[in-house]
């Protein structure tokens, strides 16, 4: 990705999991100064030496750029901090800022979005970037590849795998298992995307028929976040099968029907996050640095 390197400045990064350590040490190489609240359980490594841990979000400098986690706030309106023991509210963290302070997280939802306003705050979402989605689709992908392969009692290039959805992550999917020589199908509803999943060699079939064919398959990825695994889907799948689930809570499918059913289901969120947080921090510092030069922040 062509990036544009912001001259040397301040960034905050505060809570979030590794994706945020990793990308606080990526902002230290490139020369910001960095400091960080709320995730003083990392483990920290010579990298971390010219990186400034702050007791309170106050003792941050002013004019510098706040980095929120992905997703931004926990459940109850707590910054989500899973490497802190620190419990702040996102008004309180807000309340610490001075107007006009650039602020970036992942994930925006509107009460927050509301709370920067009314502080006037600049806030942006550098979860909706299209160059960040399409970036983490395909480091999903390559995770989810990496546990089909692991928990699969046959090798991936022999077995029958089904994909159901065809957006960023399908697509990608797609790809990466038929160059791995699986045959594949794919699932949409939109006729332009049944015909896009032939001309990337898969067999295309409509998603709503997904649980009349379930059967034929060793592998089936979900990446809908909407119910489309149903327990009649679920009762043809294969009893050696393995059903990967890529989709955002409440998930694609129907988890009491596969825990009754003896369905070998496993809920992969989050993958860049937990599998490769270099990269999934990196992915996220490209993304702010095209926003703060799109902006001219």
């Amino acid at each position: 990705m062509n990036i544009v390197t912001p001259e040397p400045r301040a960034f905050a990064v505060l809570g979030g999991d590794l994706r945020q350590v990793c990308l606080a040490r990526q902002l230290a190489a490139d020369r910001h100064e960095v400091f960080t609240y709320a995730n003083e359980a990392r483990e920290h490594s010579a990298a971390d030496k010219s990186i400034k841990e702050v007791a309170h979000p106050s003792a941050l400098p002013k004019g510098c750029v706040v980095v929120l986690p992905l997703p931004a706030v926990a459940e109850g309106g707590w910054l989500s901090a899973p490497l802190s023991k620190v419990k702040i509210s996102i008004d309180e963290l807000l309340d610490t800022l001075a107007p006009g302070t650039p602020v970036m997280a992942g994930m925006v939802k509107g009460d927050l979005a509301r709370a920067a306003a009314e502080r006037g705050l600049r806030l942006v979402d550098y979860f909706e970037r299209e160059e960040l989605a399409v970036a983490n689709a395909a480091a999903t992908a390559e995770a989810a590849i990496a546990i089909a392969a692991e928990n699969l009692p046959v090798t991936l290039g022999t077995s029958r795998a089904l994909v159901v959805g065809f957006g960023r992550i399908g697509k990608l999917l797609t790809l990466g298992l038929r160059g791995l020589g699986c045959r594949v199908s794919a699932s949409a509803r939109k006729y332009e995307d049944l015909a896009w999943i032939e001309a990337f060699g898969a067999r295309a079939v409509r998603t709503e028929s997904v649980a009349d064919i379930a059967q034929d398959y060793d592998v089936i990825f979900n990446t809908v976040p909407a119910r489309v695994l149903c327990r009649d889907a679920l009762e043809r799948v294969k009893r050696d099968a393995v059903v990967i689930d890529l989709a955002s809570k409440p998930g694609g499918l129907d988890f009491d029907a596969a825990r009754e059913l003896g369905v070998n289901v496993i809920w992969a969120l989050s993958l860049p996050g937990k599998t490769s947080p270099i990269t999934a921090g990196a992915i996220i510092r490209d993304s702010i640095y095209n926003i703060l030069y799109d902006g001219g922040i």
